[in-house]
């Protein structure tokens, strides 16, 4: 006969455990470009205040790669939040929790220089305008070249 076997995950198997940070950005790759879409369609002008809050401290107060990485983390948070959907929101959180891993704490040091700190700001700064501007295709561009301007950091620092 044919049986099924099932195996629930237990804690011993969380996936942040498994997931590299490249596998990391390519989900984020294939989830941000339509979490941005929403967002710039369904932000609030509190929403927005909330992000130009948070680039503003991004900018002045991200001098190294853990500080950046934090307010990092709560800028793309805040763009799931003004997307108005919830279980957006609860995907976005998942992500986050996978991107505050080990893999990605031991790879951040190698990627996020002052330069490439500074270049991430810029392109920060790049959405936010879009998002606040409603130019949803110009935001989706924006995102997309983002997360694949830090996917090639990543495998660079790989070959280091």
């Amino acid at each position: 006969g044919t049986f099924v076997n099932f195996r629930a995950p237990s804690d011993a198997e969380d996936i942040a455990e498994q997931t590299s940070p490249v596998e990391l950005i390519e989900v984020r790759l294939a989830v941000e470009p339509h979490m941005v879409r929403l967002a710039v369609l369904n932000a609030t002008a509190r929403d927005i205040d909330r992000l130009a809050e948070s680039l503003a401290r991004m900018q002045t107060g991200s001098r190294d790669a853990e500080a950046f990485t934090e307010f990092d983390e709560q800028f793309h948070q805040l763009i799931a939040e003004a997307t108005r959907n919830p279980l957006m929101l609860w995907l976005y959180r998942q992500i986050n929790q996978v991107r505050g891993h080990s893999q990605w704490n031991q790879m951040k040091d190698k990627v996020l220089t002052g330069q490439r700190i500074a270049e991430y700001n810029e392109q920060h700064r790049a959405l936010f305008d879009a998002i606040r501007s409603r130019d949803v295709e110009g935001a989706v561009a924006i995102v997309t070249n983002h997360l694949y301007y830090a996917r090639r950091q990543l495998l660079g620092a790989d070959a280091a």
